[in-house]
């Protein structure tokens, strides 16, 4: 692991793994070059070894793929985040799964940490793109058996696919570093009205009240912050949302929890976008620590903020895999 990472120990029920390795139907594990060490590590939790694949582009920049082993009649579990370049690592998913199609595998399952394309989910403005739509349509022609996600931008995407698709969320990874981390007077902040529900849910496990940042967008990754909701005065302040892109958002919501007079300031998010100034915002921000998960690599220089931590989601999805594989509930992980 790097040397921001933590490691988060679960407490869901694992599963005996005896079926993933031998028997009429294996479990075969495949990554792209999105996110490897994320692979490697969900593959070591369920105790086999990624299978391998020769992925590389032509001059040109068109991407080959070929599997390099058999996996007729395998339940081949496919993870790639559509993470930046965004662009890049979609066609190289989309690619890969008609590898597998034409090599005959039983089901093709896709991994998918972190759904790009997915903040464009409806039309804000005449003549826009319904692009979360449209990569879902993408992805379901390639022809894909499920999809298993993790903190989609929003839960009504998973309508978007004619496929199953298993939501899965990096909840209870981050709930369990916070609690151990034994803070007092805690506050749960949405960043947003839409963010409420998620928050609510994340209040409910700490037990703890919740405000409301009432943020106005003016474009994209433009945010104005207007009014707080709640009271965070000597309050530990744990602000949760599903992704950090530019971190105008939340470092301008942080900025205004220490004006009311939050005691420390927790950002919790399960993707680490990151993209443009955020890494140097959040390190110059009123943040205390900014927790994230591994669904998506941290850029190099972000292993240079010492606020920064990133946790593990490897058992949580490995864990999912398995449970999928053996037909068995894959809810009953967050009851």
């Amino acid at each position: 692991m790097e040397e921001n990472s933590v490691a988060v120990e679960l407490h869901i029920p694992q599963l005996e793994r005896n079926r993933m390795l031998d028997g009429s139907c294996k479990v075969k594990l495949f990554t792209g070059r999105a996110n490897p060490e994320l692979a490697e590590e969900i593959a070591s939790y369920l105790g086999t070894s990624l299978s391998p694949i020769t992925i590389k582009n032509f001059n040109d920049g068109e991407i080959y793929v070929r599997v390099q082993e058999s996996v007729r009649g395998d339940d081949v579990f496919l993870i790639q985040p559509t993470c930046k370049p965004v662009n890049e690592h979609l066609m190289e998913l989309l690619i890969m799964i008609d590898a597998f199609k034409r090599a005959s595998a039983r089901t093709i399952n896709l991994v998918i940490p972190y759904y790009g394309y997915a903040r464009q989910d409806r039309k804000t403005a005449g003549r826009e793109a319904i692009s979360a739509k449209l990569v879902a349509d993408l992805i379901s022609t390639a022809g894909p058996d499920r999809i298993i996600a993790m903190d989609l931008h929003t839960g009504q995407l998973q309508g978007f696919f004619n496929i199953k698709v298993d939501h899965l969320y990096a909840t209870p990874v981050i709930i369990d570093y916070v609690q151990r981390k034994n803070l007092q007077d805690v506050v749960v902040v949405s960043p947003d009205a839409g963010g409420v529900e998620r928050a609510r849910v994340f209040a409910k496990k700490l037990d703890a009240p919740i405000a409301i940042i009432d943020k106005r967008r003016t474009g994209h990754n433009v945010a104005e912050v207007y009014n707080l909701i709640g009271d965070v005065r000597n309050r530990d302040a744990i602000v949760v949302d599903d992704m950090i892109d530019t971190a105008g958002t939340i470092c301008s919501g942080a900025k205004m929890l220490k004006e009311q007079g939050a005691r420390r300031i927790f950002a919790c998010a399960a993707h680490p976008v990151f993209s443009g100034p955020a890494i140097e915002r959040l390190a110059e921000s009123p943040i205390d620590e900014v927790i994230v998960t591994n669904s998506i690599p941290l850029r190099p220089e972000a292993h240079n903020v010492t606020k920064i931590t990133q946790l593990s989601v490897a058992r949580l999805l490995g864990e999912a895999i398995g449970r999928i594989h053996d037909d068995l509930s894959v809810s009953e992980m967050f009851e």
